[in-house]
């Protein structure tokens, strides 16, 4: 038999260029396909504006959180004998007119209230506490609302999607603020059945009855926008062919069509809580939200404006905390709006 013939030098090295031109670099990335959420993760992770804005915003997080440590860390003040704390009222502090005797000192970072002498860096930072919880609680529980009467309304379409949207348009055209003003006493006066209540009572039933207003005139503008979404996406391909092999409908609205909503559900969340902080410093600073004793930005902002001038320490620690957390909260919400908005450039 003949054998076969070898191959040559050159004939190995074609094979070899062949193999090498077919096959990847080991060394070299791969690239895959992202999902919207991991781009605008990358974009955020890039953009300075949102990275500031974060630590700000987790800065007022740490205050509101570890308060009661802050507090503590001030030394005991040498005429009261005692640490300062949020409520304790020391009238030896202030002189016949009601101004302090005391200033920013080691026992008392911001000084004291006038005409209570009450801690006022205690007051401060108890005082973020009302308005993060009732930003983001109400910004979640309208969120969730919204998007649940979105669903529904541009999904199922029909005498579902007039009934909600009459209700969004009805809400849409009241006049938010008088009718907020006029239910909280109406609400206090219901829950205290008759009878009266303490001013941490009141204070207590004031803040839950405001979560529950700002979330029931908080969701029409995101059930809106997800009613629209969603009457353009149960047209697209992928809905039609889930339909066509018999998917349940609710597999179809949290699986298919949910997950394409993330974007702007997220976008409006966020600029929805610096909205709630700032209705609930307004209606404190109006007399219809928390009262006293409890430590409130907005409630110290009405008490001190009269004194501003005489005592400032009063007044600008708790504006330059409200300004600054809501302006970092309404720019990162712009920063996310961004990051998911593919024609955006920043």
């Amino acid at each position: 038999m003949n054998a076969m013939p070898e191959p040559s030098a050159g004939t190995l090295t074609e094979v070899s260029e062949e193999k090498s031109a077919t096959t990847a670099p080991e060394h070299k990335d791969v690239r895959t396909g992202r999902s919207p959420g991991q781009v605008a993760w990358a974009r955020l992770k890039r953009d300075k504006v949102a990275i500031v804005c974060s630590v700000i915003i987790l800065f007022f997080l740490l205050v509101a959180i570890f308060a009661p440590l802050l507090v503590s860390l001030e030394a005991v003040d040498p005429i009261t004998g005692a640490k300062a704390d949020v409520g304790t009222v020391h009238t030896e502090l202030v002189d016949f007119n009601g101004l302090p005797t005391v200033g920013a000192s080691a026992a008392h970072w911001l000084g004291v209230e006038p005409r209570l002498g009450r801690d006022l860096f205690a007051r401060w930072a108890y005082g973020a506490r009302p308005s993060l919880v009732i930003g983001f609680v109400a910004a979640f529980a309208s969120t969730l609302i919204g998007v649940t009467l979105g669903l529904v309304a541009g999904y199922l379409g029909g005498v579902a999607d007039k009934i909600i949207s009459w209700i969004i348009d009805f809400f849409l055209s009241l006049p938010i603020l008088l009718l907020v003003l006029a239910i909280i006493p109406i609400m206090q006066k219901r829950l205290a059945a008759g009878g009266d209540l303490s001013a941490e009572e009141t204070s207590t039933v004031r803040f839950w009855v405001l979560i529950v207003i700002l979330v029931i005139f908080g969701w029409m503008g995101l059930a809106r926008l997800v009613r629209g979404e969603v009457k353009s996406l149960r047209e697209r391909e992928f809905v039609q062919a889930a339909r066509a092999i018999g998917v349940p409908t609710r597999s179809i609205l949290f699986r298919e069509i949910l997950p394409n909503l993330v974007g702007p559900i997220i976008v409006s969340a966020s600029i929805a809580v610096p909205a709630y902080i700032t209705y609930e410093a307004t209606l404190s600073y109006l007399g219809a939200g928390l009262v006293e004793p409890t430590a409130s930005w907005g409630r110290t902002i009405a008490d001190a404006q009269n004194l501003f001038a005489t005592y400032p320490l009063w007044l600008w620690p708790s504006v330059i905390g409200l300004s600054l957390l809501v302006l970092a909260l309404s720019l990162l919400g712009d920063s996310i709006r961004d990051a998911f908005d593919p024609t955006s450039r920043r």
